[in-house]
């Protein structure tokens, strides 16, 4: 199988380019560094230790491993690739010039190959989702410690890996640590070819999210400049379809809360005029964070068309609704907003993070609505009461604390792998 997969790989090269090609016609930073992704143009380096995250939330969430990485072996290399222009933007802002980010190649051979040349990683750390036969294999086949880091298989996901479970299941036989989120990501894994004994339940790190210690001021200082006294919900990571939903709950609720505003954050930055022109379409008055003015009183939406500033605009609202989930995405981060003491609102689709999803549900840091009526309600709700939305942004807090440590247990795993002979890596051209 492995050989129809790699021709696969060659065919879809041509069309892949052309795809990336008129990508950057629209957006320039597609261009940025064409060449990795066909294998041409990376950094050299005897050795280093590389993180893959796709995009930004994968890279946001690597961020208590990259600063740790940095403060326990300073004298390492850190790569840290994506797949996303926007994901590249996000490593500079978090990490600066304290790793070096390129972007990974596409899956056929040469360029995996080259890849491993140039870098020569001493132990691969991928983020949650990504299985990608080549490149683990060029792990295995030059004794690359890999870890995946807070691993994960959505239910969506199965019946496609099980059409190519040969596939998968030499993919995962390479030597591979599996540290996946909970229980049932474990099984999972196990169900497609893991190897027990290098199948762990370690966690998912993004509990182990550290704050800017000045983000409340921050926020704080943000609110008074931008919107003034006014009651605030911020609609974050929203998806195409999910924008129109959460209007259509804006304006259910500016029938009662004449000053509420609406802080709409659109997950694609590329979305953004789109998004702009749908408000302005439903008739809303709205202000755009680019355009560096205050609302005034008749702005009903704001939307925040820059990356890398939800932390700070959760920290300037009073309720957040977490997208990609009233649309069959799998929902994205409910702990960001939980870490700030927010009460959560979210869609039914979340299963990229069920395990989490579940506890928030359970224990009464989220609630659930099924459309953008329900999602009206449930606002409504939290905004006559605000103890009630204290409540849950309290057990958010807490849910929180209960479930750090995920990061040393990965370290637990890593360490080793990093502290053992140099020599017992070679490398394979």
């Amino acid at each position: 199988m492995r050989f129809f997969y790699n021709l696969l790989t060659y065919l879809l090269l041509i069309p892949f380019a052309f795809y990336w090609l008129i990508k950057g016609i629209g957006n320039r930073s597609y261009i940025d560094r064409l060449p990795q992704r066909f294998g041409f143009g990376f950094p050299e380096f005897d050795r280093c230790i590389w993180i893959h995250a796709v995009s930004v939330g994968e890279v946001q969430a690597s961020a208590p491993l990259v600063h740790t990485l940095i403060e326990r072996f300073p004298d390492q290399q850190i790569v840290v690739t994506t797949v996303t222009p926007t994901g590249a933007a996000r490593v500079a802002a978090l990490f600066g010039s304290n790793v070096e980010h390129c972007y990974i190649p596409f899956e056929f051979p040469h360029a995996i190959r080259s890849f491993f040349s140039s870098l020569h990683p001493r132990a691969a750390l991928i983020m949650e989702t990504e299985i990608w036969p080549n490149l683990y294999r060029g792990c295995g086949v030059r004794n690359i410690p890999l870890i995946l880091v807070s691993a994960r298989i959505s239910p969506r996901s199965i019946p496609g890996y099980r059409k190519l479970l040969p596939l998968i299941r030499e993919t995962l036989s390479h030597g591979i640590i599996i540290a996946a989120q909970s229980q049932v990501d474990a099984d999972r894994f196990l169900e497609l070819g893991g190897n027990p004994v290098r199948t762990w339940v370690t966690g998912n790190i993004k509990f182990d999210v550290k704050l800017d210690p000045n983000i409340s001021d921050q926020g704080a200082r943000l609110r008074a400049e931008l919107f003034g006294e006014r009651r605030v919900w911020i609609a974050a990571s929203t998806h195409d379809g999910e924008e129109e939903q959460v209007l259509d709950a804006h304006r259910s609720l500016l029938k009662t809360y004449q000053d509420l505003l609406l802080v709409l954050v659109p997950r694609h930055p590329e979305r953004f005029d789109g998004v702009r022109t749908l408000i302005q379409k439903h008739s809303f008055s709205v202000i755009s964070r680019t355009a560096n003015k205050p609302c005034d009183p008749s702005t009903e939406v704001f939307l925040v068309d820059t990356m890398g500033e939800v932390p700070l605009f959760y920290a300037a609202s009073d309720i957040a609704f977490v997208g990609g989930s009233l649309v069959p995405v799998g929902g994205h981060n409910l702990l960001e907003p939980a870490a700030q003491g927010l009460p959560v609102v979210a869609g039914p689709h979340l299963f990229n993070a069920e395990e989490i999803a579940r506890e928030f549900i359970e224990l009464g840091a989220c609630r659930v609505a099924a459309d953008s009526s329900d999602l009206a309600v449930t606002v409504a709700n939290l905004l006559d009461d605000p103890a009630l939305a204290r409540e849950m942004g309290n057990k958010g807090l807490s849910v929180l604390e209960q479930n750090r440590g995920s990061l040393e247990r990965l370290l637990v795993l890593l360490e080793p792998q990093l502290l053992s002979d140099d020599e017992s890596q070679h490398k394979v051209t």
